[in-house]
């Protein structure tokens, strides 16, 4: 085997062929595995590419082949556990099927999905996997599925949009959340969320942008209105950003009708819930009770230990790849929507609601 000094560049076909002493056109049809060489010359070719320390220009190799191994993943929120364990159960299905994942955080951003979408086609990812950030602008999904590019939706269903959806029954869960705590005497119920929207009178729920949320909030109202419970829309907390949950839970807990439960959207909400009340000198559940959702590894270790809804966020990673890989495997069938159950984890942060 010849010896070729590429230490300035990356190693070519070319540079694989000339160490191997071989042409070009069978060092490709080596190591890109099609055609027919002898044993000797396949030996010396993948030693050669070895040594030089070869590695395929997948760009190149889409181009020829029309498919990419990588699979584009946008979520909300890298920095929420929920987003980074369904990864997780997306990435372990994509290695097991051949695939390499690529993953975008939008941040709750629209303008960024639309960017990471953009990036990722750019990419030549095979198919995509997205949780929208707002169900109101999705022009760029309806785009994506026209091209015939394989798409699948995580955690945040669409109306009027029929994609490969896996989600859990946030309406339900929020329902039974919301009959837990009006059983232990709860009127006053406040939703924390970090989604943007407009309260006060002319709220409504299409100025709530995420599906997952508005599904959750609809759940507690119809309990709410259930149980005879007046104006509890009052109680919606939109915007809570890491940053501002404390500043909003004092602001809400100063008031002489201050809640006497709180409900967080999800574990990052919920665990600044919980450590607002505490230096506001309070307690859980004597002064006020807390449920969040997402059941995160400090729910279970806080003083008191806190009720949460378990969603099984690892299996939807698993179905939402799997959905989508069996569709780049050439499945037609008509677009599924998989919803897993949830359940409700009872610990010591629901209590009696404290008498005005």
């Amino acid at each position: 085997m010849k010896k070729i000094s590429v230490k300035t560049r990356a190693v070519t076909v070319a540079d694989v062929a000339r160490a191997a002493n071989v042409s070009k056109a069978t060092a490709a049809r080596v190591l890109g595995g099609y055609g027919v060489v002898s044993d000797k010359v396949h030996a010396d070719v993948m030693a050669a590419a070895k040594a030089l320390d070869y590695r395929p220009n997948e760009l190149a190799r889409s181009m020829t082949t029309g498919k990419s191994g990588l699979l584009g993943v946008v979520v909300g929120d890298i920095e929420n556990p929920f987003f980074s364990l369904a990864v997780r159960g997306i990435s372990d299905v994509a290695r097991a099927s051949g695939f390499n994942v690529i993953l975008a955080n939008s941040g709750e951003e629209i303008e960024a999905e639309k960017a990471a979408v953009r990036v990722l086609i750019g990419k030549r990812v095979d198919g995509l996997i997205v949780s929208p950030t707002d169900s109101r602008e999705i022009a760029h999904l309806r785009d994506i599925d026209r091209s015939g590019r394989p798409l699948a939706l995580l955690d945040r269903p669409l109306q009027d949009f029929n994609v490969d959806t896996v989600t859990v029954d946030d309406r339900d869960a929020a329902s039974r959340v919301a009959r837990l705590l009006v059983a232990a005497g709860h009127r006053r119920i406040a939703y924390f969320t970090a989604a943007e929207a407009e309260a006060g009178p002319e709220w409504n729920f299409n100025h709530i942008p995420t599906s997952t949320v508005r599904e959750r909030i609809g759940g507690l109202l119809a309990v709410c209105a259930e149980a005879n419970i007046p104006d509890p829309e009052r109680y919606l907390m939109f915007g809570a950003k890491k940053a501002r949950t404390a500043s909003i839970v004092a602001n809400i807990m100063a008031k002489p009708d201050s809640p006497t439960a709180i409900i967080a959207s999800d574990s990052i909400i919920g665990l600044e819930i919980y450590k607002a009340i505490r230096d506001l000198g309070l307690s859980v559940p004597q002064d006020v009770s807390l449920v969040t959702f997402h059941d995160a590894d400090w729910t279970s270790v806080t003083t008191p230990p806190i009720t949460a809804v378990d969603q099984p966020v690892y299996q939807m990673g698993k179905a939402v790849a799997e959905l989508l890989i069996r569709r780049l495997k050439g499945e037609t069938h008509a677009p599924q929507r998989v919803v897993l159950p949830t359940s409700i984890i009872e610990r010591g942060s629901v209590g009696s609601a404290k008498a005005d």
